[in-house]
């Protein structure tokens, strides 16, 4: 992760939580009063944003955080994942977003974890999606990367996806598909990535023969996931999108796709339960 990136997302929560100080610590603790605390689990899962819980506290100042756990290790209830020290109304005043950051990280490479597991045997590799929360994208796609799963393009400009609305776009001008790939094809650098989306068995060829470099097979059952891998025949990558959970991932792995795109890792992933706890003297 980009650390300007970090520092920006958490200079930005700190700003949002406490615009103009933290009035109840500051009216109740007496400005010396010094603080430990544990960052501790309270169920099982996979750490990811370790640094970024302990950078939230550097910049605040005043308080430090030793990690003692890495990120992409797997821990149990009761794991003593890091601790603070410092000025209390410092401690206190990067709690929250600190622990909001690192708990929602750890949940998505632990649900992560779970469909990474699930494919295990095959070649498939799971990837995420840009449904992410906005604001924090950095952040949650190295989560999905803790949790063993690779990332899909950045952003809008890093690769070429044409998806069923820009399909529909191309229908209604009258443009085949085909054509518009190749077209696609001469503006654009060597180097960019060609991806299309398909949701039937009948567009596969027109596409595939059209160059591209990935073809996503989009909300096709199991049987049309092996007739259209047979279609493609090794000519491009096949991404498997859509319908895809915890319950049909295995299945879909085992069609033989290179690539199951799953906007759940993000989208749906449940902050995991950890917990910063004072230590009282």
């Amino acid at each position: 992760m980009n650390p300007q990136t970090v520092d920006d997302i958490i200079l930005r929560a700190l700003a949002e939580d406490a615009p103009w100080g933290d009035v109840t610590s500051e009216a109740f603790l007496p400005e010396h009063a010094r603080a430990q605390a544990s960052l501790v689990a309270r169920e099982p899962g996979i750490l990811s944003g370790i640094g970024v819980f302990a950078r939230v506290f550097e910049l605040i100042g005043d308080a430090t955080a030793d990690t003692l756990v890495a990120d992409a290790t797997r821990f149990e209830p009761g794991a003593v994942l890091a601790t603070v020290e410092g000025s209390a109304r410092a401690v206190l005043r990067g709690e929250r977003i600190a622990l909001n950051l690192v708990q929602r990280m750890s949940g998505i490479a632990t649900l992560t974890a779970r469909y990474v597991e699930a494919v295990t045997g095959t070649h498939a590799r799971i990837v995420d999606t840009r449904k992410t929360t906005p604001g924090l994208r950095a952040l949650e796609r190295r989560a999905v990367r803790d949790g063993g799963g690779r990332n899909h393009r950045f952003s809008l400009s890093d690769a070429v996806l044409a998806k069923d609305n820009h399909l529909a776009v191309l229908t209604a001008s009258g443009i085949p598909l085909g054509d518009a790939i190749r077209a696609a094809r001469e503006r654009l650098g060597h180097t960019t990535h060609i991806e299309v989306e398909v949701d039937r068995l009948d567009q596969i060829e027109e596409v595939v023969a059209a160059g591209v470099d990935t073809i996503m097979l989009d909300n096709f059952t199991p049987a049309e996931l092996r007739e259209g891998i047979a279609i493609v025949a090794g000519r491009a990558l096949v991404e498997a999108s859509g319908g895809v959970n915890l319950d049909t991932v295995a299945e879909i792995a085992r069609c033989g796709v290179d690539i199951i795109s799953v906007g759940a890792l993000t989208h749906s992933a449940r902050a995991l339960d950890l917990g910063l706890d004072i230590e009282i003297a």
